[in-house]
């Protein structure tokens, strides 16, 4: 039986939580340079600016038909978020990314198969208060999250964002930078909310 939350539809003007993890629940990222990678292949696709490769033939340019909300990346799985401005973006997103990461991954550490379980899991978001619980347990994933390197938080709190992730749709929801960050904050309590969204992902 296929996952539940495999993507079935595609729709434009719409937010998707995605999510996806190592095969076998395998780590997918070893060191330091395996998060950079990954994140640079969103910028790849994502920057304002052409980007192209060692052939000097530009990738697929995708500023216009997505934008990346907020991101963590973990050992063996990692979330986005993603506003999806033209139908048919996401997929090609995640396709683009997910070929090239794994294609770098096995090359890197002499491996062969897939790299990921399945294809990503993306959920559809139809509410703010929805929208709003789901960055910050995107944020909350790492246990010592206010550091975490590999998250998007700290754009979010700091400002300084690159033109590849687009942090400005979920603060206009807040006043500013500093109530985001208490958002995040009141993490007691909130137990119900992130069941609800865990629920919403394929079981571990």
């Amino acid at each position: 039986m296929p996952s539940r939350n495999i993507l079935k539809t595609d729709i434009p003007d719409s937010y998707y939580h995605i999510y996806a993890r190592g095969a076998s629940k395998k780590p997918i990222f070893c060191e330091d340079s395996d998060y950079h990678v990954f994140l640079e292949l969103f910028r790849r696709y994502l920057a304002e600016e052409e980007i192209k490769d060692s052939a000097g033939i530009p990738y697929k340019k995708l500023y216009d038909d997505i934008e990346l909300l907020c991101y963590c990346l973990m050992g063996n799985h990692f979330h986005l978020l993603v506003y999806q401005i033209h139908e048919g973006a996401m997929p090609r997103l995640m396709r683009g990314v997910m070929t090239a990461y794994s294609r770098y991954f096995n090359k890197k550490y002499s491996q062969s198969g897939a790299l990921f379980e399945s294809r990503y899991k993306a959920s559809r978001i139809s509410s703010d208060p929805y929208l709003m619980h789901i960055t910050r347990y995107i944020h909350l994933n790492p246990s010592d999250w206010r550091e975490y390197l590999y998250s998007s938080l700290r754009y979010y709190t700091s400002g300084d964002a690159p033109d590849w992730l687009n942090e400005g749709r979920i603060l206009e929801l807040f006043s500013d930078r500093t109530e985001y960050a208490e958002f995040v904050e009141e993490y007691e309590g909130i137990s119900e909310s992130l069941e609800l969204i865990k629920h919403q992902l394929a079981s571990e």
